[in-house]
Parts: structure tokens; sequence; C-alpha cells
């Protein structure tokens, strides 16, 4: 009887792949604060998720120019049409970070007791 690691391992991996990508996304906008014309980015992440457990993605492959992220609307538009606001972008840069840590601890803890039922612990 074989261990299959995708059903074992739960949604954690996947969640960690999209909590990568998100870190690239948000990064760039923080990166593209002073950008004229920059318009900053996001994905829906619960959406994302969804559509990677149903399978509609091979692979996620995210990519700042894929269709599954989306324009973040500012709450104070610039002159220069950059909606980068820096409070915002690095609020969602630190929650993404603490999402990212808690989906990895998960992911260790499935690890372990897998470890373990394998040693026969």
């Amino acid at each position: 009887m074989g261990i299959h690691f995708d059903k074992a391992l739960g949604v954690h991996p996947e969640a960690l792949k999209l909590r990568a990508e998100r870190t690239k996304i948000l990064a760039s906008n923080i990166a593209n604060e002073n950008t004229p014309g920059y318009q900053a980015r996001d994905i829906n992440f619960s959406a994302s998720l969804r559509s990677a457990q149903a399978g509609a993605m091979d692979a996620l492959s995210l990519d700042t120019d894929d269709a599954d992220a989306l324009y973040r609307v500012p709450n104070h538009p610039s002159q220069d049409g950059n909606t980068v606001e820096l409070g915002v972008e690095q609020a969602a840069f630190s929650q993404n970070a603490s999402d990212f840590q808690t989906s990895l601890t998960f992911l260790n803890m499935k690890l372990k007791g897998l470890a373990k039922a394998i040693a026969g612990q």
C-alpha cells in the first residue's frame, strides 16, 4: 500500500505555492511604488486555492501577468496614475508572510506525523 502524498498533505502544498506567488506580486507592487502609471496587483487567494484544489490549474504558475492577478483599487488615487499605497502593500505583505509561515508549520506537522507512522511510532 503506497502513500499518496497529495492526499496526505492536504491543501498545504498548494497554499504554499500560492503564498509564494502572492509574495512576488506584493514585492513587485512595493518596488514600483514611485513608478508613474503602475497598477498595483494582487490575487484572490481563496478563489485561486479553490481552483487549484478543483484541478483547474495543472501547475500553479501564477505570474504578475496572469489572469488570476487582479488590479487593486486605491483608497487615495495619485496624480500620476500609480495605484500603489505603500502602507496597504506592506500590511498585505506582512500578513501574507505570516500566513505562509502558518501553512509551512502545518505542512511540517503533517510530514512529521507521516514520518512517525512510517517508523511505527
